[in-house]
């Protein structure tokens, strides 16, 4: 079983409603869903979409095809239609031309009975499900559990409003809608990757977070702000993105793990605190959720465009970490790891996530959380006579004391410094040592990285390298290629900086996959391991790559020796 669908419509026209609504239902059936949105950058008008894509075992990538299409205007039906197969059901607000159709007038259904267009929304939610063969009372005690914080007339009206969709559509459907989804025993979490790097966070011991509000990482600190209580993570929305960074390494100084959100206009302005934090060596986690860009660019779309720029952030040299989580699970326990070595090494992580990551929801049997546990690197105190907060080591990591934990004096300095963190000149003395202390640091880091991931590589012809939230994509194209008899594998990165000893195995075809036009993967690659691409994927239109993307030009690059 491998079903799509497409909900489309205008903004404000309840499009995530039914999108989020159906996938809860499907889910409580206990199927996977995998959904993905995209949006246009307006409150009102546009045509956006909701994307589900069902199956019985989780298939965590977007899927460029639908079986099922909504469409809520004739706009929205005029743009995705053509993502619809040949044999697929199109369910239209109107009657529409071009090919045939079922029509369910979501709209005047819910004035003539409800008296409030609102309901269009379970309506259309209630047709999808009549379509797909749930049975209706699994539908409503969803609906049941949804707006159960409703009073009981709002509960009710829905329930009606959602089997008028239902009837509808069994009404229409005559012999178009072959599917049926009993109910099963499985069960699948469903979980984004903003709310796995929230979790996360307060997992792994973040007690603070400030940010700016900049899509696509304004849910960090929306969820956080939600759960403060149950979570104990202190939120401050700061007045823009200068004062975030700057409270969370503040926030780092007086002893709390702190962290920060925000997205590539925001991390511009970041910039200067990167480095504020490489040289004070005081830990911060930093999530960048990339959009395309540059400047504004497409504030609700989804790219991979920020990699050099992230790696290269801040002036001066020292020490970072970059890391580009693949998927949720991947999330949680990269956003553990990287605050764990954050604090291990008193230095800036950079998570790196996109809009794609940030708004997809993944399905998981088993969510895996605790397969890499918070880690505390705090000095005794027993230990500490005569305390120099930059004290040299051979390590190049100093022992991190906080203000007020003890009688010893703890200082920070922006400027150069000798080990008592008072500013120094010393060009040839203590500067010298103190630069070479902070880059013993990121040679120690470097050993810690892990390789990328390898699948089928031995025995692949053709090896796709790609990096962050592409990874499913490619692992699905690999499968559809095999089934073709081609012979192709992953070589896939999630730690990128620094870049760990890694050798890339010779006599193969090497083809770099990126959501981004210029390739900086590949240009990172060439440049740390003189490894050069025969060819490359790259997509830049503000949509994630497919599987059925990457298969059509692989077979593109076999048959033109690219």
């Amino acid at each position: 079983m491998d079903i799509g669908i497409i909900i489309a419509g205008s903004a404000g026209e309840g499009v995530q409603t039914i999108g989020a609504l159906l996938a809860a239902v499907i889910q409580a059936q206990g199927y996977s869903v995998f959904t993905w949105q995209e949006f246009e950058s307006r409150i009102r008008g546009g045509q956006n979409s909701f994307r589900l894509r069902i199956s019985e075992v989780p298939k965590n990538s977007p899927k460029d095809w639908a079986d099922i299409f909504v469409s809520m205007n004739s706009g929205a039906a005029a743009k995705y239609l053509p993502l619809l197969n040949e044999t697929g059901v199109w369910v239209s607000e109107t009657p529409e031309g071009g090919r045939e159709n079922i029509t369910i007038p979501f709209k005047k259904i819910a004035e003539e009975n409800f008296k409030k267009v609102i309901y269009a929304n379970t309506i259309a939610t209630g047709a999808v499900c009549g379509i797909l063969g749930i049975a209706v009372n699994g539908l409503c005690r969803v609906i049941e559990k949804t707006f159960s914080n409703k009073n009981k007339t709002v509960v009710q009206t829905n329930i009606q409003a959602a089997e008028k969709g239902y009837i509808s559509a069994l009404d229409a459907c005559k012999d178009q809608c072959v599917w049926q989804l009993p109910q099963r025993a499985d069960r699948y979490y469903l979980i984004p990757g903003h709310e796995a790097v929230s979790l996360a966070a307060a997992y792994a011991g973040c007690r603070f977070i400030s940010a700016y509000p900049m899509s696509p990482s304004t849910g960090i600190i929306t969820y956080l702000s939600q759960k403060e209580d149950d979570l104990g993570v202190f939120v401050e929305q700061a007045e823009d993105e200068i004062a975030a960074i700057n409270m969370a390494i503040g926030a780092g100084y007086a002893g709390a793990r702190a962290m920060t959100a925000t997205s590539g206009g925001g991390f511009s302005l970041m910039a200067e605190g990167v480095s504020l934090a490489g040289m004070t060596e005081t830990p911060v986690v930093i999530i960048l959720a990339q959009r395309p860009g540059p400047a504004t660019g497409l504030p609700t779309r989804t790219a991979q465009g920020d990699l050099l720029f992230a790696i290269n952030a801040g002036h001066g040299e020292f020490p970072k970490l970059v890391i580009a989580p693949a998927d949720p699970e991947d999330a949680f326990q990269k956003t553990v790891r990287g605050f764990n070595l954050a604090e291990k090494y008193q230095i800036p992580v950079i998570i790196i996530s996109d809009q794609f990551l940030a708004d997809a929801h993944f399905s998981y049997k088993e969510f895996e959380f605790n397969e890499i546990p918070p880690e505390l690197h705090t000095p005794n105190l027993d230990d500490i006579d005569h305390y120099k907060r930059y004290r040299l080591t051979p390590d190049g990591v100093s022992p991190r004391l906080f203000p007020g934990q003890s009688a010893h004096l703890v200082t920070a300095d922006s400027d150069e410094h000798d080990e008592y963190g008072h500013i120094t000149e010393d060009l040839g003395g203590m500067a010298d040592q103190m630069f070479m202390k902070r880059l013993v640091k990121m040679e120690r880091l470097k050993a810690e990285i892990n390789p990328p991931e390898q699948r089928g590589v031995a025995s692949a012809e053709i090896v796709l390298v790609g990096w962050g939230t592409t990874r499913g994509a490619i692992l699905e194209s690999i499968l559809l290629l095999a089934g073709e008899n081609k012979k192709v594998g992953m070589i896939h990165f999630t730690e990128l900086w620094p870049l760990p000893d890694f050798s890339f195995p010779s006599g193969k075809k090497y083809v770099s996959v990126e959501n981004n036009a210029t390739g900086q993967l590949e240009w990172l690659l060439r440049a740390e391991y003189g490894v050069s691409m025969s060819g490359h994927i790259r997509k830049w239109d503000g949509l994630p790559i497919t599987a059925t993307y990457i298969r059509e030009r692989v077979v593109t690059y076999e048959d033109e020796r690219v």
